[in-house]
């Protein structure tokens, strides 16, 4: 008996990585021969994974990068899909006149240089400074915090059922999260102390962002898109979880993703799937 489940274990593995590799092949195959779409010159075309329930994506870089592209006043047009990412396989990332440029950073960058944009020419290089560390809290710290609270913290799969993700992608994706978070070592500490560190995170946000309507003053800069895809992300999609929690213990947080939103999103409500209950025109 020992034997034959052996045995039929054995040809279930089997079946299963001859199916899945038949898959990946034909996946392959079928980009490869995607054709290559003729866009509009000079219009930046933005490649991302889809509108989000609540916030125009499920993930804070493309509402970063869509952000930044609605600050600088570029001509943008949006191509929603999981199945193209770029050469790095990372999403979003943007097609320029023929050009492929991956990671949203390096896509402000290029584009900055490409058009000669410069978001932060009123700020002076000390707030350039303090702008880029915040930015890179929310991004290299941050981001990882609010990771484990979305795909490995939620035991009832509450985002993933929110977010309609089918159970066997949900679970890839946790493992995914939890080897990730464990090589940067994030995920070596136990969830009070993930919620601790990023409850800090946040609090120095707040007490740096105090009373003022953007990041540095009156005026918002160019990190400003950076941190609103992160925070935004979290106060909109976090689904009741601890995150949602943490953000919306500092008010003037909550005020600032609202104040990115009305300056920026006129057009939010069209960008969003409400829960799945409308489907986004834009």
């Amino acid at each position: 008996m020992e034997n034959e489940n052996v045995l039929f274990w054995s040809k279930a593995a089997g079946t299963f990585l001859v199916s899945s590799a038949v898959l990946y092949f034909a996946w392959k195959k079928i980009i490869g021969k995607s054709p290559k779409k003729n866009y509009p010159p000079d219009t930046v075309i933005l490649h991302q994974i889809g509108r989000g329930q609540y916030a125009p994506s499920l993930t804070p870089y493309a509402i970063k990068l869509e952000t930044y592209l609605r600050m600088a006043n570029i001509p943008y047009e949006n191509v929603h899909s999981f199945y193209t990412p770029s050469k790095k396989g990372k999403v979003p990332w943007i097609e320029y006149n023929g050009e492929e440029i991956a990671d949203s950073e390096f896509c402000i960058e290029y584009l900055n240089d490409k058009l000669g944009i410069d978001l932060d020419k009123d700020f002076t290089a000390k707030e350039k400074g303090i702008a880029r560390a915040f930015q890179k809290m929310v991004e290299e710290n941050t981001y990882w915090h609010l990771q484990m609270d979305r795909w490995v913290f939620d035991k009832d799969w509450t985002a993933c059922k929110a977010m309609r993700t089918p159970t066997l992608i949900a679970y890839f994706i946790r493992r995914s999260v939890r080897k990730d978070t464990y090589a940067v070592g994030i995920g070596r500490h136990s969830s009070d102390e993930v919620y601790h560190i990023m409850d800090l995170d946040l609090k120095a946000l707040s007490d740096f962002i105090g009373n003022k309507k953007f990041l540095l003053g009156d005026k918002p800069c160019q990190a400003d898109c950076s941190v609103f895809g992160m925070i935004g992300n979290a106060y909109w999609q976090s689904f009741g979880s601890p995150a949602e929690s943490a953000i919306k213990k500092y008010r003037n947080l909550c005020d600032y993703c609202q104040r990115m939103k009305e300056t920026f999103w006129p057009d939010w409500d069209e960008c969003i799937s409400h829960g799945f209950t409308k489907e986004p025109t834009k």
